[in-house]
């Protein structure tokens, strides 16, 4: 009987292919109308939360460092939506997380630890 694939993989894949096709200005939006500025500003490590609603508008494109948290805060969140639902995938970013040291994924992507991030949340993809 060949090995099936794990739920997640798929499901990554999506996600994947969201966030590559999306505009930093289209993820800045979304991350806003879904988390709100200030987390979304906290993810990006920025002490102006006003300067999200900048992007999101397209007035101002974040640096490099900060396009890098969103697109990977974006991707994660598309991979909990997809396999669970929007409020979900809201919850599990900000909620204390044991695979993380019992951080919030969001915090931890904020950190740049965003691989550890998506091996957190295949894994709640994938039941465990």
């Amino acid at each position: 009987m060949p090995a099936t694939k794990p739920r997640s993989d798929e499901a990554a894949t999506k996600a994947h292919l969201v966030t590559v096709r999306m505009s930093v200005a289209d993820i800045a939006r979304f991350l806003q109308d879904n988390l709100g500025q200030r987390l979304t500003a906290r993810i990006a490590n920025l002490s102006d939360h006003r300067q999200v609603g900048k992007w999101a508008s397209g007035e101002n494109a974040p640096r490099p460092e900060a396009e890098e948290r969103l697109r990977a805060a974006l991707q994660v969140f598309q991979l909990i939506q997809d396999a669970e639902s929007l409020y979900t995938a809201r919850a599990w970013l900000i909620g204390m997380n044991p695979q993380l040291d019992d951080k919030a994924p969001l915090g931890v992507i904020a950190e740049g630890h965003y691989r550890d991030v998506m091996i957190a949340a295949r894994a709640y993809v994938d039941g465990g």
